[in-house]
């Protein structure tokens, strides 16, 4: 059994997105304020806060969350204290992988909005619980969402940017002809084995350009034009 240190820290973890920052009540400093009042109403000294700014919740490989793993580990890091699950991951997949390497090294992982913690097996299953929930909660909402846009994309109704091939009226797509036509050839040509480069280079000698402005075409602007449901569904 690994001999952990007799002091080991607590440490505070707190993140907020590039969409997240706006917003009211997940702020850096008002995450950071709720964290230090619950290490005070618990008599808990907490040592450190970490912080991730713009970061996304979608992976672990952030600079702070890596920061308090390698603490964890090492044995320097005894417990880590999060406003909210969601704050750590949105991923039950990255739960599940943070709740055993805290298991493993003995660390206590506590969410103060849930008032959970992984101290016992009850919390540890309750964690998880709350993560399948939130995930699947995550995914209707994106279901939900494709299916608007769906129905949106068969209407013909505009939203967002207008996608190359189309041009907008009003509230309305249009087919934007030279476009249509441009969209079959870049999709024959690749499906003769042409390069993006190649395509790229056909279309700027028939003088069209990306709607995103700019007479290049790049090869990702290419590869999202070629891969967009509009190419793809547009016409079913």
């Amino acid at each position: 059994m690994k001999i952990q240190p007799i002091n080991r820290k607590t440490v505070g973890y707190v993140r907020v997105s590039t969409a997240d920052q706006a917003r009211e009540g997940i702020s850096l400093d008002a995450q950071r304020a709720r964290i230090e009042a619950y290490a005070v109403a618990t008599n808990q000294r907490l040592d450190e806060i970490v912080v991730d700014v713009g970061e996304s919740a979608k992976s672990l490989r952030r600079p702070g969350m890596r920061r308090i793993l390698a603490g964890v580990r090492s044995g320097q890091i005894g417990a880590v204290i999060a406003l909210k699950l969601e704050r750590l991951t949105r991923s039950v997949q990255n739960l599940l992988e943070l709740i055993e390497i805290f298991a493993k090294e003995n660390a206590d992982l506590i969410s103060v909005c849930e008032a959970l913690d992984t101290v016992s097996a009850a919390g540890r299953m309750v964690v998880q619980i709350i993560g399948v929930m939130a995930e699947f909660e995550r995914a209707q909402i994106s279901e939900r969402t494709a299916g608007a846009l769906r129905h949106l994309r068969r209407r013909r109704q505009a939203y967002g940017h207008v996608p190359f091939g189309w041009r907008r009226e009003s509230d309305k797509l249009v087919e934007e002809r030279e476009e249509q036509w441009a969209l079959n050839i870049m999709s024959r040509m690749r499906s003769e084995g042409h390069s993006l480069t190649q395509v790229g280079c056909w279309l700027e000698a028939q003088g069209l350009t990306p709607h995103q402005g700019g007479k290049m075409w790049r090869k990702q602007t290419l590869a999202q034009v070629l891969s967009s449901r509009m190419a793809v569904e547009g016409n079913t």
